[in-house]
């Protein structure tokens, strides 16, 4: 008997530690969970269930319990009961965490949306695509690459898959509960998007790259040499940690703070600009909020990514969130159809014309794709490159937006292309190279 108690003495201490390591991990977990479920079924108008049994169904989030409330619009989780959160739905704004800084009163104001019909085909325009028969594609490779794509379903976790070849959509496929009209989260892509808008402000004559960031904070300090440039080629030498596995100054901004602009405006530099090379949300997040300031109020910033890009070019279901200060989650928040994040990469590849407007410079193309310093080749201006052949058959100018689990916008000026992949699992599960390759080979 007295070896008995001694055992489950041990096991209650057990599992009190146990908990009580774990137990601010928990804040971290049902954010992510309640987040993810109130913009999945509110943005993206899939089932609560769709959205707990699959994205939410990664290590540790598993262990939430999301529930909707319709009447509310929002989702609540819980972990084993513990550490509540809850996150609500804003029109326009998308999902967002609440915590005591969120007064719904002060959300009042929404973007305008400027979405006018036409009888352009797709990608150009929102008629029906033209079906196209292009006699120098191999569509039997193509096929083939569909076909890599889906092959392994419970390992590669394959969405969607679409390709553009010369401006003509030439296949696509759809997994079920998923098609044209399903708006997908982007994670990082959003910071592509985030550095389109410099572009286009560049073009504009508003702002140049070379400019010092405009912090009051920093221009006392080893910070006032920072960069516009280096803030978007991730080498403003500023402390980070992208770490998603625990508490970390991305988990802790995403999933706690009111005002993401904050958390890397707030860290003390470990280098001067240019000497590292350290991949940051917290960065994309700053730009943000540096964008913000180029206006005179905040209606003008809300609007800006849709008078100026995304209704601009037709990608009408991309919904950017926000904060509760009412900033766009610049670094991991957007949603839109497969389709609509084609378009974006036809931009690309068009280099900012977008039907005979030309939305950012063409040089702007070249500056996003040369590789930033101490990046071994794989980074540009908040785009990924092939520089250094990651993708070893693949061409060699390929450049990209990268989004956890998997989401890419593929562009590959050489061959004409644009491909857009979306799952929920990426490189080794999902072999990039391969697909990519085969899609390459069917093209001259």
């Amino acid at each position: 008997m007295k070896l008995l108690k001694r055992v489950l003495l041990l096991l209650v201490l057990v599992l009190g530690v146990v908990i009580y390591l774990n137990y601010p991990k928990l804040n971290i977990i049902s954010g992510y969970a309640a987040k993810n479920v109130a913009s999945g079924v509110y943005v993206a108008h899939r089932s609560a269930a769709s959205m707990n049994q699959y994205d939410n169904s990664a290590p540790l989030v598993e262990l939430a319990v999301t529930e909707v409330d319709e009447s509310n619009e929002s989702a609540s989780s819980t972990v084993y009961g513990l550490m509540k959160r809850t996150a609500v739905y804003r029109d326009g704004l998308g999902a967002v965490l609440v915590n005591d800084d969120y007064n719904p009163d002060k959300m009042t104001l929404r973007p305008k949306r400027i979405q006018p019909l036409d009888t352009i085909p797709y990608p150009f325009g929102q008629a029906a695509p033209i079906d196209t028969i292009l006699p120098e594609v191999d569509m039997g490779q193509i096929n083939k690459a569909l076909a890599l794509a889906f092959s392994e379903p419970e390992i590669q976790k394959t969405r969607t898959l679409l390709i553009l070849y010369k401006g003509h959509l030439i296949a696509e496929k759809y997994i079920n509960g998923f098609d044209k009209d399903t708006p997908i989260l982007g994670w990082s892509m959003t910071k592509s998007v985030m550095a389109t808008l410099y572009g286009i402000l560049e073009r504009q004559g508003k702002l140049e790259m070379d400019w010092p960031a405009p912090i009051a904070e920093w221009k006392d300090d080893e910070r006032k040499d920072i960069t516009l440039n280096h803030l978007l080629r991730m080498q403003s030498g500023l402390a980070w940690e992208e770490d998603y596995t625990g508490i970390s100054d991305v988990t802790r901004m995403l999933f706690l703070d009111s005002d993401m602009t904050l958390a890397q405006r707030n860290k003390k530099a470990i280098a001067k600009p240019t000497e590292i090379w350290n991949y940051s949300s917290g960065t994309s997040n700053l730009l943000s909020g540096i964008l913000r300031q180029q206006f005179r109020s905040h209606q003008e910033y809300l609007d800006f990514p849709y008078s100026s890009l995304l209704d601009k070019i037709g990608m009408y279901s991309m919904v950017l969130e926000a904060d509760i200060a009412g900033n766009y989650v610049g670094s991991s928040y957007s949603w839109a159809t497969t389709r609509d994040w084609a378009r974006f990469g036809q931009l690309y590849l068009d280099k900012g014309m977008w039907n005979g407007e030309q939305l950012f410079n063409p040089e702007w193309v070249d500056y996003i794709t040369t590789p930033t310093l101490h990046s071994n080749g794989t980074y540009g201006a908040h785009f990924w490159l092939n520089a250094e052949w990651i993708y070893p058959d693949v061409p060699k100018d390929l450049f990209s937006c990268n989004g956890f689990e998997g989401q890419y916008v593929f562009v590959i000026p050489s061959k004409d292309l644009v491909v857009v992949r979306t799952g929920l699992a990426e490189d080794p599960y999902f072999n990039i190279n391969e697909v990519l390759s085969t899609i390459v080979n069917a093209v001259p």
